[in-house]
């Protein structure tokens, strides 16, 4: 899974890190630093967009597979038994060995075309869960600025709030999982004698 944060905030993140820098030195600025990528492959939000989209493909992934097999067998078959068909029945052959192959490689440019456009859609969508965890975070500690690790040349790690950030996804995974439970009153003590 290649994640990698819009260009927009890239270049957002180049001009807020050029306006803190012109403010005087006493200036207490708090700055932190989070990986995308490694929120979106560790994250409970971004494991299930993985799951998901290898649960929605995997059939059509299987019937390629078979498809490859099946063109392969006529393969071995043309070849094993092709010099004693009759002309006939070796044209024939070929051209099923063609078409097979034709519809083979144009079933898999769709699946490669249908993976690709609903990769970018879950991307996206992961993409927007991500960026506004980080912010509802940032804000809630009172930084200043947070910046992709993929801008930053160099970093200590007290700078790097990703840990922080998948354990606010885990808990609202784990809060979104949680069924809902009516609320029983608690049971009747018996009295006291």
């Amino acid at each position: 899974m290649n994640f990698s944060i819009s260009s927009r905030v890239a270049v957002w993140i180049v001009a807020a890190a050029g306006a803190l820098a012109t403010l005087p030195a006493w200036a207490d600025v708090k700055i932190a630093v989070v990986d995308f990528q490694r929120l979106a492959q560790e994250s409970p939000q971004g494991k299930a967009v993985m799951d998901a989209m290898r649960a929605e493909f995997a059939p059509r992934e299987r019937t390629l597979q078979a498809q490859a097999q099946t063109i392969k067998s006529k393969q071995d078959k043309l070849q094993k038994d092709g010099a004693t068909m009759t002309d006939e029945q070796r044209m024939r052959s070929e051209k099923e060995l063609r078409d097979g192959e034709r519809d083979f490689e144009r079933a898999r440019g769709e699946l490669q075309d249908d993976v690709t456009a609903r990769r970018n859609e879950e991307m996206s969508r992961l993409q927007r869960t991500l960026v506004e965890e980080v912010r509802t975070y940032a804000k809630a500690q009172s930084y200043d600025m947070v910046v992709s690790s993929e801008t930053v040349l160099y970093q200590t790690p007290n700078f790097d709030i990703t840990p922080a950030v998948l354990n606010a996804l885990q808990a609202h995974a784990a809060a979104l999982a949680k069924p809902a439970t009516p609320a029983t009153p608690a049971p009747a003590t018996p009295p006291k004698k």
